[in-house]
């Protein structure tokens, strides 16, 4: 009995000063003072700078979606024929064989050269985009003289310079020469391809078997700086004509509109209008009766611009290469009217002269 006593007292005490403890920490008076600060942690790893630039370009203007849109449009967008991306027709039908190019990381003549995954012409093939994220991003990617590749020339189109580039004639070898040798034409396309508006515009590259043409100082070329970007790049009418549809004209309820925006600066807007009909509807005649002329001559037959393969006197050929050119220009005569009408007129003498 006196150990149980014993055992009872001393969980008696302890209970007793584990309350005391509880009462006296309850009744802790205020804190004191803070005291003084601690020394400073280490400095923590600076963060990647922020990038305000963006705006320069991405702003609430809409203007970026305005272009994308009307590229969209676009022939360069639509109809480009970009699957053709190997070998030297990647140069010019892709995205990226035109950055190759220029840089050099795609050579077109290594045996089975290629674009994989190919673009059509796009905002990157004629501008550095995203580079410094500014509006430099903007500027273009050719840049002065562009050489000719069927003629040892160069031209200078100011912004237009990107777009001759690409829309200028390709190489043809042998190059027909009057009182030459023959040209042996192999295949339905003989000519200098499907763009040559930059030698129609500078007026220089086509078969002349005359005295040469000079432009005068009234000329297109002489008088427009930008050439192609000044017309086909002018105020646009929403996304059918103009800025980056680069489309000179549209339809409207069945009748072809021109958007004049880029004439003003010469002409009213039915003065351009008019003077332009006027013009294509002579050149146009002038094309049918060269057209007529190589019916006859057996280089191409009725109902098709495609040349006949065979063996021809040079004037033959190039008349042929002339006619085909300048309706792949589709312009009609209004890139150089002075250029345009001379070669049709030369190439209808040098037929009519032969025996």
């Amino acid at each position: 009995m006196v150990l149980g006593n014993n055992v009872k007292k001393s969980a008696l005490l302890v209970f007793s000063l584990a309350m005391l403890m509880v009462f006296a920490v309850s009744c802790e008076g205020p804190a004191g003072p803070a005291g003084a600060d601690g020394a400073d942690g280490i400095d923590g790893i600076d963060g990647v700078d922020a990038n305000a630039t963006c705006t320069e370009c991405h702003d609430n203007s809409q203007g970026i979606f305005a272009r994308e849109i009307q590229w969209a449009a676009s022939v360069h967008a639509t109809g480009g024929n970009f699957e053709r991306n190997t070998g030297e027709c990647a140069v010019c039908h892709t995205s990226q064989g035109f950055l190759g190019n220029l840089d050099g990381t795609y050579d077109w003549e290594a045996t089975g050269a290629i674009i994989n995954n190919p673009n059509p012409q796009n905002c990157y093939t004629c501008h550095d985009i995203h580079n410094t994220y500014t509006e430099a991003d903007l500027g273009l990617r050719v840049s002065g003289a562009v050489a000719l590749r069927n003629v040892t020339e160069t031209i200078d189109f100011g912004k237009g310079d990107v777009c001759a580039s690409c829309h200028q004639g390709r190489t043809v070898e042998p190059w027909p020469v009057a009182g030459g040798a023959d040209i042996a034409v192999s295949g339905s396309r003989y000519g200098v391809h499907h763009g040559p508006q930059a030698n129609t515009f500078a007026g220089t590259g086509l078969f002349d078997a005359g005295s040469g043409y000079t432009n005068p100082a009234m000329s297109h070329a002489g008088l427009i700086t930008d050439a192609c970007v000044t017309c086909h790049m002018a105020e646009p009418f929403g996304v059918q004509a103009g800025g980056h549809t680069m489309k000179m004209g549209y339809d409207y309820h069945g009748s072809l509109e021109l958007n004049t925006a880029g004439c003003l600066a010469c002409h009213s807007a039915d003065d351009a209008v008019s003077k332009t009909e006027e013009l294509q509807a002579e050149v146009q005649g002038m094309l049918d009766s060269l057209k007529t002329l190589l019916d006859a001559e057996g280089i191409t037959a009725a109902g098709s611009d495609n040349s006949v393969s065979g063996t021809y006197d040079p004037v033959v050929a190039g008349a042929c290469l002339n006619y085909k050119a300048l309706t792949e220009d589709r312009s009609l005569g209004v890139h150089n009217p002075g250029y345009v009408k001379y070669i049709i007129n030369n190439s209808i003498a040098v037929l009519n002269d032969l025996p």
